[in-house]
């Protein structure tokens, strides 16, 4: 073969090998946009005639709420202000995904009947906020950024000090929210995840296997194509450039947000910073990503909801009519099986008020 034909040859091979790669990437990334959207849908209320929550229509009358709206993005979404005439400090609460503000009504409740002005709402997507989906996990950034922005021009809001608390989704947004130059005076962040591409990594290598590791590149992309730079920022780097005390609250066993995994606590642990303090929470049974602060009673009781339903279940040959779970579950104690732990509520108290006294 002379020298003009294997030019020819080796020109076609590498159009061959650039067309290759190219189909390839084409191809990955709209298999990552399907991925990464199929994981954040849209949230609307669940039933809760067939759950075991609290419902805000039975709190109504002794825990009265303020109805409010403002924009994030494209969307208007909806908050709500509980204890309006305390002024020891505002609590906000970020909710994680898969639910809203009434998700953390046991919380909320708490923190009313200790004094706190609260404030939560309903982000992107999720229960009474407008938007098509949640759309990815850094819009619990923005959304929380749009709230503090919208308490900042409120005259009877913006003169309290600001606690953050979040969860999930939430105490991701919560602790990197520091990266901005809002006057916050402390967050706790529960089961929080460091940054959005290590729990996307985290949650496709559970979906993905080994493959994850060919398409995270692409995922990373569609991420920042959807966020920017948003897309990159930790928690952990947040927390290190400010001086505000941060209190992290996690689980061993958490299923969710791996304890040594994807979580703030993994990246700060360590060598942890000044103003951060820890609450590992290692008790079996109450050391995962949602049983964290459920009494041990809740726990107990819970267990034997679990067991009547399983054998209603059976009864029904795996197919419980609608009317009966409704009945099953109206007879259930809700603020018993919601009961939160004393202790774990005492610690976070404690933080605040330090927050606000040392400041």
């Amino acid at each position: 073969m002379n020298m003009k034909k294997r030019t020819k040859s080796g020109k076609r091979i590498l159009s061959g090998v650039v067309m290759a790669v190219l189909l390839f990437s084409l191809v990955s990334l709209v298999v990552s946009k399907l991925i990464y959207d199929s994981q954040f849908l849209r949230y609307d209320r669940h039933d809760e005639t067939v759950m075991a929550g609290l419902r805000y229509q039975d709190l109504a009358e002794a825990y009265p709420r303020q109805l409010f709206s403002f924009t994030s993005g494209d969307n208007k979404l909806q908050g709500y202000l509980y204890g309006q005439d305390h002024d020891r400090g505002l609590v906000v609460v970020a909710h994680g995904i898969g639910g809203g503000a009434d998700s953390y009504l046991p919380q909320i409740i708490w923190f009313v009947d200790h004094g706190w002005r609260v404030l939560a709402f309903d982000a992107t997507g999720s229960f009474d906020s407008e938007g098509r989906t949640t759309r990815g996990f850094p819009q619990a950034l923005l959304d929380l950024d749009a709230l503090l922005t919208y308490i900042g021009a409120q005259e009877d809001l913006s003169g309290l000090p600001r606690l953050l608390f979040g969860h999930s989704w939430g105490g991701y947004a919560v602790a990197s929210i520091l990266h901005s130059d809002h006057d916050i005076q402390g967050v706790v962040s529960v089961a929080g995840t460091n940054n959005a591409n290590e729990m996307v990594f985290e949650q496709g290598r559970r979906m993905m296997g080994p493959f994850i590791y060919m398409q995270m590149p692409y995922l990373w992309l569609y991420q920042r194509i959807l966020y920017g730079s948003v897309a990159s920022w930790s928690a952990d780097d947040a927390i290190r450039a400010s001086d505000v005390p941060v209190l992290l609250i996690h689980g061993t066993e958490d299923e969710m947000v791996q304890f040594a995994g994807s979580s703030i606590v993994a990246a700060v642990r360590q060598d942890p910073p000044a103003n951060v303090h820890l609450l590992i929470r290692d008790q079996p049974g109450r050391n995962g990503h949602n049983n964290l602060f459920r009494s041990a009673d809740a726990l107990a009781y819970i267990d034997d909801i679990n067991q009547a339903y399983r054998q209603l279940y059976d009864q029904h040959e795996q197919n419980i009519p609608y009317d009966v779970r409704q009945t099953f579950y109206a007879a259930v104690d809700r603020a018993r099986a919601q009961e939160l732990d004393r202790a774990i509520m005492a610690d976070i108290q404690a933080f605040y008020l330090d927050c606000l006294s040392s400041r």
